[in-house]
C-alpha cells in the first residue's frame, strides 16, 4: 500500500474509534467525520476533522464508514453532503457496518456507477476485538477492491476472508449473528435448566467446559450470566437489527429461520424490560421470567 494514499473515516463510536485509530497510527493520512464529538484518543492524532461526508469523500481514496443501520449507512452515502457527492473517479468505499445484504448490493452498484468501488467488510470481535485490532472480518466484493484494501484490513483484524461479490460480506455477518443467537440462547436455557433443578451453575459450566457443549459463547457468556456482568460488549438493541435482517432475509428468499425467530422473540422481552442497552448475554434474563428462578 503506497504511504500516499489518503484514507477518510465516517462513524467514530465504540468500534468505529479505535479502528480508525489503529489506521492512523500505522501513519496513513486519515480526515475523519462524524455526527457526535470527536473522541479525544481520535483529536488527539494528526487526524483532519471534515465538516460533511462529502468532504471526507473528496479528501479521500478510500472512505471506510463504521454506522449504526442500514438507513445510517444510505444516507451517509446518498444524503445530502453524502459521500457519493465527492467522491473522485478511482475511489474505493468500504462500508465495516453490519446493515441490509440487500441493500449493500444497491449501494455497490450506484457507488460503481460513478467510476468507483465498493467493498461490504463487516466484522464480528465487538469492542474488544477492535481495540486489540483482532476483528474477524468478512469481505464483500471484486478481487482487484479487496488486494487494494487487504493490507489495511490487517492492521484491523485478524481473521479476514474474502467471500464473494457485493453483498456476501453482509451475508455472512448476519449468518455470524444467528450462529451467536442461538448459542446464547441455548447456553442461557441450559444455565438456567441447571439453576433451577438445584445444581451450582458455576460448575456446570465449569464441567460443560471440558465436553463436547465447549463453545466460546459458554466461556465467556456463560460467565457473563452467572457473574452478573451485563455491560455492553455487544447490545442486545444491536442484535436485534441483526436479526430482523436476517428474518427479512429468509422472507425474500421464502424461507424460514424457526431459531433465529424464537432468539429474536427473546431478546425482544429483553428490549421489553429495559434492557436494551445490555449486553445479548443478557437474553438470559428472559428465561429468567419465564422459570421465575435467576442464575445468579
Amino acid at each position: 500500500m503506497s504511504t500516499t494514499t489518503t484514507l477518510g473515516w465516517i462513524g467514530l463510536g465504540i468500534m468505529g474509534a479505535p479502528m480508525c485509530g489503529h489506521l492512523i497510527a500505522a501513519g496513513h493520512a486519515m480526515t475523519v467525520h462524524t455526527r457526535s464529538k470527536v473522541p479525544e484518543a481520535i483529536a488527539a492524532t494528526a487526524a483532519r476533522t471534515a465538516p460533511s461526508a462529502e468532504a471526507v469523500a473528496a479528501a479521500s481514496d478510500i472512505v471506510f464508514l463504521m454506522l449504526p443501520d442500514t438507513p445510517d449507512v444510505e444516507r451517509v452515502l446518498f444524503g445530502e453532503h453524502g459521500v457519493a457527492a465527492g467522491l473522485k473517479p478511482g475511489s474505493l468505499v468500504v462500508d465495516m457496518s453490519s446493515i441490509s445484504p440487500m441493500a449493500t448490493k444497491d449501494y455497490a452498484a450506484r457507488i460503481q456507477a460513478l467510476g468507483c468501488d465498493y467493498l461490504d467488510a463487516p466484522v464480528s470481535g465487538g469492542e474488544v476485538g477492535a481495540k486489540a485490532a483482532s476483528l474477524t472480518i468478512m469481505v464483500g466484493g471484486s478481487e482487484a477492491a479487496f488486494a487494494r484494501a487487504e493490507p489495511l484490513f490487517k492492521l484491523m483484524g485478524k481473521n479476514i476472508t474474502h467471500v464473494g461479490g457485493s453483498g456476501d460480506g453482509q451475508t455472512t455477518k448476519v449468518a455470524n449473528q444467528i450462529i451467536v443467537a442461538l448459542n446464547i440462547a441455548a447456553v442461557a436455557e441450559a444455565l438456567v435448566f441447571a439453576a433451577k433443578a438445584g445444581a451450582d451453575p458455576a460448575k456446570v459450566r465449569q464441567a460443560l467446559m471440558g465436553g463436547f457443549a465447549s463453545s466460546r459463547i459458554l466461556e465467556v457468556h456463560g460467565e457473563r450470566m452467572i457473574k452478573r456482568t451485563f455491560n455492553p460488549g455487544f447490545r442486545i438493541g444491536l442484535h436485534q437489527k441483526d436479526l430482523n435482517l436476517a428474518l427479512q432475509g429468509a422472507k425474500a428468499l421464502g424461507m424460514a429461520l424457526p431459531g433465529t425467530a424464537q432468539a429474536a422473540q427473546l431478546m425482544q422481552v429483553c428490549a421489553a424490560n429495559g434492557l436494551a442497552e445490555s449486553d445479548h448475554s443478557a437474553l438470559v434474563k428472559a428465561l429468567e421470567l419465564m422459570a421465575a428462578h435467576e442464575i445468579g
